[in-house]
């Protein structure tokens, strides 16, 4: 039986894994505004650099390259439209009879392309290193609404909930003697009795979560009380001080430059 997980992130026991989610959280938010407010290539390229390190240190950097993938065709798509066909087009760059690249478009493409690694490294210091109930909980703590929380550790769960579950039903028909591996029409042929049991057995948990739910006083209006409280941080208020300082620095250098 294949080992599953309902995380996303990865376990490794790192400084950055230890460090409270709220702070990793501010990360994303100023590393992604800075990297927007910054109009020069380098200084974005080195936004960049910082989240790829804090990945690095995190032990978790290979972990990021299957998600930067599935951004391949939104990172392609941004480089021909804007190298091939921006309107301030005028100084040629590269050309292959009648394909030409232009300067001005694919500056402005690998500014884009900067950004939006940014904002995936950025996001992966967060998801990669901290479990999604972590976080939740952190903000319910801190006066989220419990409705919210649970709708938005439903939507970090989904994706590897599906996967767990695809994988338990694929190891069950294999064990019947379904052939899952192969050629691509044994795949395509493979896939559709999956989709039977993984969609029934999807509705089938939302409705035992609710129950759940309601049998645990999920709608109740007293006060609460929580079995498990997370820890403060030892250095958060240093971090998110120095974020919030650095974040304010640039904004207003960039509105006196």
């Amino acid at each position: 039986m294949r080992s599953m997980t309902l995380y996303v992130h990865r376990e490794k026991g790192s400084p950055l894994h230890r460090m409270d989610p709220l702070t990793k959280l501010l990360y994303v938010f100023t590393s992604v505004i800075i990297s927007y407010v910054l109009a020069d290539h380098l200084s974005v390229l080195l936004v960049l650099a910082v989240s790829i390190s804090l990945l690095i240190a995190g032990k978790v950097a290979r972990f990021i390259l299957p998600i930067i993938s599935v951004s391949f065709v939104l990172l392609a798509s941004i480089l021909i439209v804007q190298g091939f066909f921006h309107p301030d087009r005028a100084t040629v760059l590269w050309e292959i009879g009648p394909i030409t690249l232009y300067k001005e478009g694919f500056s402005i493409a690998f500014l884009i392309l900067l950004r939006v690694l940014n904002m995936v490294c950025a996001f992966g210091v967060l998801i990669l290193t901290t479990k999604p109930d972590e976080l939740v909980e952190t903000l319910i703590q801190k006066g989220l609404s419990p409705r919210f929380g649970y709708v938005l550790l439903s939507v970090l769960q989904i994706v590897p909930q599906m996967m767990t579950l695809t994988g338990k039903i694929m190891d069950s028909q294999r064990a019947r003697g379904l052939e899952t591996e192969g050629s691509l029409w044994v795949r395509i042929k493979s896939f559709i009795p999956l989709l039977g049991p993984v969609i029934l057995r999807s509705l089938a948990e939302t409705r035992e979560r609710s129950i759940a739910l309601e049998v645990r006083g999920f709608n109740a209006t007293g006060k609460r009380t929580r079995l498990h409280r997370i820890q403060p941080y030892k250095y958060g208020f240093a971090l998110k001080a120095l974020l919030a300082v650095v974040l304010l620095s640039v904004i207003v250098w960039r509105i006196w430059s």
